[in-house]
């Protein structure tokens, strides 16, 4: 293998959306470091059959107000 061409793989600690916690070895940020999911296997809807609206950082407003002028018009 060559060298200095792979990532640096440590063990992270992932904190599920119900709180729970655990450590797996990953390539995401630096040994120790903390992974926050916002959807899980546990509250994903593809898994539960239960909808719900999940707005990171606020996309869907964002696109809102970028693009809400267009509802009204007719093609």
């Amino acid at each position: 293998m060559k060298a200095d061409i792979h990532p640096e793989y440590h063990e992270i600690t992932v904190v599920m959306t119900d709180g729970s916690t655990f450590t797996t070895r990953s390539t995401y940020g630096a040994p120790g470091d903390t992974l926050r999911l916002d959807i899980d296997p546990k509250s994903h809807p593809a898994w539960t059959g239960v909808q719900r609206m999940l707005d990171s950082g606020g996309q869907v407003g964002k696109f809102n107000n970028k693009f809400g002028f267009m509802s009204g018009l007719k093609v």
